[in-house]
């Protein structure tokens, strides 16, 4: 787990300067080492440089150290993340293995790109992104694991006569420390991103001038900065012709997922919620573990939102060595600063993360194993419920579903200016007054705000720079890859992919990282992926909500009385606090009208949002307001107007 950095462009000092601030943004990802390496030139003077920042949890040795050279064919890696096949990689590797210096898994990487080129990304394993450097060829190989667990963005330069064509890194602001593109300017579709979804969907990123590279794609640039090769390696489609799964070959592909990610040369504990997903992997890790595994869980003093006791009781019931971490509105406040500057993008989430990293660090521990997944794989949602009923009501027909909908609408209505409901039954009118597909079912259920709202805080115009909140590359996507699934299964895809993928999975890395902790996420994997989508439908998610089949698998020798109460997610007591301590700040920022404006928002709606939630409104929950809170502190941050 690290941070990467590369430049393609002029060798001089100028570029070196500027990879060198790249690689200092990113101190907090490696603070057990940094590494630089410039390739020979061409006849220009050009070629490229590439950085490192390490985290060391396999091979602690200096053998381990990045940038890292091929000791046989002279090719040079910088990545970030872990490869939890390495150890079977390894062996069927040709003869030539028998080279590597390192026992870790970056070596074995290395050499299996040496062999296969991008064919060789197809053999890995794992959570992933990095650049890759053919001294032969001298292309450049970059690319994102299948399922986006690791982060990867790339800036081109627009100017032809430039001094560099292309940089990228493990983050936006590693870009933007380079100093090479000038003042940042907020990037209009991902303004609406933000309003529509709460986060920043890729390929854009708050950054007009800043790329994110997708998951599962894999690209290839010659030494000019010219785009050689583009595409998607994998994808999640349905495919009706291999063998269906059955239980047994689940709980085996379980069991192995969570004994990969235990591998690791430095101290290593489970976050526990006390939920399914992460006692699944608590119980399945100690099974597998030679000795106790530590578990630590985050605790408030407000008791509603606090899992302690279950989560005790369930590390006592599998026989770990479990922690409770309270933290307090006090000390949430006195760390909020940092902790907002954990976060690589606007996002309504990720400060739990950043809390419990921290954490976990201070108590002695740099690596955390998660049950982040573990709902969209298996129906957990509420999402897996309800929407497959509004999707139903597409089979109204259009006069009586336009009726109902000026109706609802009607009545729904809020008067005395306040603002309406802005939740997932209060878009019942918008539902039922379009002719929609599932992916558009999805958007509009998940959306912060009523489109009415989202125009008022942003104008109608910024409002259709985007197709139901999502930028056209991501939509064509996915729409690609629920194409002849059932509807269960379509959620389930679009759960992964974006509830997942470009939200949870963003805001792990970026807040995390920034604690200098390295989070596995077992129930993430793509051989998993693989395996539970080849499960009929009905022995996979009945009864809908349960995880029955999951439960069985990953909680066999626990009460099941012990996860028999209702679902309830790890977020912090936001709504109490911000009609507290909390308050004061946000009110501040949002009433700032300089500050809205210059982030593209109607300062007079904002103001009415703010007014409106601590008033009490009905349907205006926490995340609304706190998404609009973020994405100005951000932009004020990083110097980015529209």
């Amino acid at each position: 787990m690290c941070g990467i950095a590369g430049i393609l462009g002029q060798m001089d000092d100028a570029n070196r300067s500027a990879l060198r601030r790249m690689n200092d943004a990113m101190a907090h990802r490696g603070p057990d080492g940094e590494g630089y390496w410039e390739s020979s030139v061409d006849d220009r003077g050009w070629g490229v440089m590439l950085a490192h920042r390490r985290l060391a949890i396999l091979d602690l040795s200096s053998a381990g150290a990045q940038p890292m050279v091929d000791p046989i064919a002279g090719h040079v890696l910088v990545t970030n993340g872990e490869i939890y096949n390495y150890v079977e990689l390894r062996r069927s590797l040709s003869d030539q293995s028998g080279h590597l210096r390192s026992t870790g898994d970056t070596a074995v990487m290395l050499r299996a790109l040496s062999e296969g080129g991008p064919d060789g990304v197809n053999r890995l394993r794992g959570m992933f992104a990095f650049g890759f450097w053919d001294v032969s060829e001298r292309t450049l190989l970059i690319a994102r694991d299948p399922l986006g667990i690791k982060p990867l963005y790339i800036a081109r330069n627009s100017d032809p006569r430039g001094t560099w064509t292309l940089m990228f890194a493990s983050e936006v602001r590693a870009i933007l420390a380079s100093q090479l593109l000038g003042r940042p300017q907020l990037n209009p579709r991902a303004l609406v991103s933000v309003i529509w979804n709460g986060f920043v969907v890729a390929p854009e990123t708050a950054i007009s001038q800043i790329e994110a590279v997708l998951p599962g794609e894999l690209r290839v640039y010659d030494s000019r900065g010219r785009e050689r090769v583009s595409k998607q390696y994998w994808k999640m489609l349905a495919d009706k012709t291999v063998e269906p799964a059955d239980e047994n070959e689940l709980g085996s592909v379980l069991a192995e997922c969570v004994r990969l990610h235990l591998a690791s040369d430095a101290p290593l504990g489970v976050f526990l919620s006390g939920g399914i997903d992460s006692s699944v992997v608590a119980n399945l890790a100690q099974q597998a573990a030679a000795g106790s595994i530590s578990t630590f869980t985050l605790t408030f003093e407000e008791q509603r939102f606090s899992e302690g006791v279950i989560a005790g009781q369930v590390a006592k019931s599998i026989g770990t060595d479990h922690h409770e971490l309270l933290l307090t509105e006090r000390h949430f406040t006195s760390q909020l600063e940092a902790a907002l500057d954990s976060l690589d993008q606007p996002t309504f989430d990720g400060l739990n993360s950043y809390y419990m990293s921290c954490a976990v660090r201070d108590a002695g521990l740099k690596v955390a194993l998660v049950g982040t997944g573990g709902d969209e794989l298996f129906g957990g949602y509420t999402s897996f419920r309800q929407l497959p009923a509004l999707h139903s009501l597409g089979r109204i027909p259009n006069n009586l579903r336009a009726a109902a909908a000026k109706n609802i609408s009607f009545l729904m209505r809020r008067r005395n200016g306040q603002i309406s409901p802005q939740t997932r039954w209060a878009k019942l009118p918008e539902i039922l007054s379009r002719q929609h597909d599932l992916l558009t079912l999805y958007q509009i259920a998940y959306a912060l705000f009523l489109p009415d709202f989202q125009r008022q805080l942003l104008g109608s115009g910024a409002v259709q720079v985007l197709v139901d909140g999502l930028p056209p590359v991501m939509r064509a996507r996915l729409a690609d890859e629920v194409r002849g699934r059932a509807v269960m299964s379509a959620i389930s895809v679009l759960e992964q992919r974006l509830f997942l993928g470009e939200r949870l999975l963003p805001d792990t890395d970026a807040a995390s990282m920034s604690a200098s902790i390295e989070v596995r996420l077992p129930l993430v994997d793509r051989v998993l992926v693989e395996c539970v989508d080849r499960l009929p439908v009905a022995q996979r998610f009945n009864p809908v909500g349960k995880k029955a089949l999951l439960r069985r698998i990953g909680l066999r020798g626990l009460n099941p009385q012990l996860f028999d109460r209702p679902k309830s997610g790890f977020v912090l007591p936001y709504e109490k606090w911000l009609k507290s301590g909390l308050g004061k700040l946000v009110d501040a920022t949002l009433r700032d009208t300089s500050a809205v404006t210059q982030t593209g928002l109607n300062a007079k709606s904002v103001a009415r949002l703010w007014e409106a939630f601590v008033d009490g409104a009905p349907g205006l929950y926490w995340s609304r307001v706190w998404a609009v809170y973020v994405l100005i502190r951000w932009c004020q941050r990083h110097g980015a107007v529209l």
